[in-house]
């Protein structure tokens, strides 16, 4: 059927913007596509990625459980040589540092901790590392590694914890007033329900109760 005049316009106006546009067109929707194939790709590997590590990570839980400590570390060097940006590798770190620790392995637990304060991704998991580790340092008797350790930001949620392991270190250097005023900065931190209070308490009414008040 023969176009009309306004239509016959309207293609010739088409064909023109087209001649104009038209590889600029293809070129934006060939751009916008592979983005989204790459952005689909993505996801699918986050996923996957965190389906295979949850699974390495419960093999991990049950070699603990087993008391199995090669096989532990194992999963955990598994765990971070192939998906160490996970949250996963993060939490087999810690709980290969705890097994290490408890088969009296004070290697392995020191490099399982030191992986996951180099390696991690959140500051949480980081803190918790540094809180240890400073204990294992302190059996050690290496005190100024620990307090280096724990100097520093750490998340508000574990000034306690930073707090009252500071003083254990320091009281191990005999250093029983800076000992009282990270005690009493530790129960300040910690909560009023938290039944860790008893214990900071206990330390702190061991080396003569409450820190010296500043001259006013």
């Amino acid at each position: 059927m023969a176009y009309d005049h306004d239509e016959q316009e309207q293609l010739d106006t088409l064909k023109a913007w087209w001649n104009q546009y038209g590889n600029l067109v293809t070129w934006l929707l060939i751009i916008a596509l592979s983005v989204y194939a790459g952005w689909t790709g993505w996801n699918y590997y986050q996923r996957n990625q965190a389906i295979q590590a949850s699974l390495l990570h419960e093999e991990l839980q049950k070699a603990v459980a087993a008391k199995d400590q090669a096989k532990v570390q194992r999963a955990a060097t598994d765990m971070q040589d192939k998906f160490g940006r996970t949250a996963y590798a993060q939490m087999s770190g810690l709980a290969a540092a705890k097994a290490a620790f408890d088969a009296g392995d004070l290697k392995t637990a020191k490099a399982q901790l030191q992986w996951v304060i180099d390696n991690g991704r959140d500051d949480e998991y980081k803190a918790v590392a540094k809180i240890r580790l400073a204990g294992i340092l302190l059996d050690e008797k290496a005190y100024d590694d620990g307090l280096k350790l724990l100097s520093g930001d750490f998340p508000a949620a574990f000034a306690s914890n930073v707090a009252d392991r500071k003083g254990d270190i320091l009281i191990a250097q005999g250093k029983v007033e800076e000992a009282r005023a990270a005690y009493q900065l530790a129960l300040e931190k910690t909560d009023q329900k938290n039944p860790g209070r008893q214990l900071i308490q206990l330390k702190l009414d061991a080396i003569g109760g409450a820190a010296a008040k500043p001259a006013a």
